[in-house]
């Protein structure tokens, strides 16, 4: 098939895992004759990988930034063959240092060791088949429990009772986090460069009643022997893409991986030297409901603040407002109320009310672990899943996204011989 309304393989989403998706086809296709495109309902390309310009002097990721498990994460070869700049200093919470939250360093390194121990537990668990909520694994006695719950928050996209023991081990990382000073959404958009994407394409149906595939898009009907889709699980569950005959088996597995919520806000800062280079800061150390901060990243004027969880939820409804009232109470708390003055909101993410994502990235419920491995399942050998929350222990990254789009890929090439 080659022709305006056919297509061997469609691949549904322009995101990391659709681009990965497609550029594997585009690699390995050589004299096969195989045709392929990727529909994107979104008017560009990157998904969750987003690097947005003109706001500051230098880009701002809303999405994904860091290239996690860098020393084996496929970007970084992408990286240097596009030739992007690589920041290799390491991440500001893989280090001890000065957190004003804390009364005292002796208070940081009791917290780290507590985190460094609850996990542990959780894992410990999960070693023997439990799939049980992580908070089921903390010790009642200690005072920074709203600490670490706030960590998952961030790291994870939601508080340790929605975590799943069984997910949570199974994710396999190095303590290796680099960056990329152009955005790492950039980075994403150029591996997109010379593949026939077409964006503001949103599509409705898949209807695999017949031998050929049909997709109902914004654009009219498209014909695909096989389809690839890499939407995120919600907005499946929310009829984003109807499928029919139904897939129930499918939607299941989506239902048991929503995505958990990390948002960013983004502050400039008049006087950047009032604030430590690359340094970290918790809003508070005794709840939850709390923010993390950045401070001059890269040296640059700005604070990068993380929430995540409820409280990211919350301060979603209120919009910037309600995100800068926020972090401009804690800041100030920590470094003094002069520090009011001297900041000035650029931007605040917004995931979960993004119709297209309805969050950040995936947090298998507590039971729902194998939900994963049932969501990449191919349906009849001509619909394959692709995406973070497909990742079988790269989940919730762009790099696990990347690859779960080229095995899909390698299956719908495969199944077409």
């Amino acid at each position: 098939m080659d022709n305006r309304n056919e297509v061997d393989i469609a691949i549904v989403g322009a995101g990391a895992a659709g681009i990965a998706a497609g550029r594997q086809l585009a690699d390995n296709l050589g004299d096969k004759g195989v045709s392929f495109r990727i529909l994107e309902a979104r008017d560009r390309v990157g998904g969750r990988g987003w690097t947005v310009a003109g706001l500051a002097a230098d880009p701002l990721d809303f999405g994904c930034h860091w290239l996690h498990s860098a020393d084996r994460n496929p970007f970084v070869a992408i990286a240097e063959a596009a030739g992007f700049a690589i920041d290799r200093s390491p991440a500001p919470w893989s280090r001890l240092a000065g957190n004003a939250a804390f009364a005292t360093a002796e208070d940081q390194t009791a917290f780290r060791a507590a985190r460094e121990a609850f996990w542990e537990r959780v894992h410990a668990a999960a070693e023997t088949g439990e799939d049980r909520p992580a908070s089921d694994l903390a010790d009642p006695a200690s005072p920074w429990n709203p600490l670490i719950a706030a960590g998952s928050t961030w790291a994870n996209g939601v508080e340790p009772d929605r975590v799943s023991t069984l997910d949570h081990w199974r994710y396999d990382e190095t303590p290796v986090n680099w960056r990329l000073p152009a955005g790492y959404g950039a980075l994403i958009a150029a591996h997109a460069e010379g593949l026939p994407v077409t964006l503001g394409c949103a599509v409705a149906r898949i209807d695999h009643r017949g031998t050929t595939i049909r997709l109902e898009t914004a654009a009219g009907t498209l014909r695909a022997r096989r389809v690839i889709v890499t939407v995120p699980p919600p907005v499946l569950l929310v009829g984003g893409i109807v499928f029919d005959p139904a897939l129930p088996g499918t939607l299941a597995a989506a239902a048991g991986l929503p995505l958990g919520l990390a948002d960013k806000l983004f502050l400039a800062l008049d006087r950047p030297e009032i604030v430590p280079v690359e340094g970290q800061v918790y809003g508070r150390t005794d709840r939850t409901a709390i923010g993390a901060y950045h401070l001059r990243p890269l040296g640059r004027p700005i604070i990068e603040g993380y929430f995540g969880g409820m409280v990211a939820r919350e301060l979603e409804r209120g919009g910037m407002p309600a995100f800068f009232a926020h972090a401009a109470d804690e800041l100030a708390a920590l470094f003094g109320s002069d520090i009011r003055a001297r900041l000035r909101p650029l931007a605040a993410t917004a995931w979960a009310l993004d119709p297209r994502a309805l969050g950040s990235y995936s947090a298998a419920l507590p039971g729902f672990a194998d939900a994963r491995a049932r969501l990449a399942r191919p349906v009849d050998g001509r619909i394959f899943f692709a995406g973070e929350a497909t990742a079988p222990d790269q989940f919730s990254t762009a790099h696990g996204a990347l690859l779960s789009g080229r095995t899909a890929a390698d299956a719908a090439l495969a199944s077409l011989a």
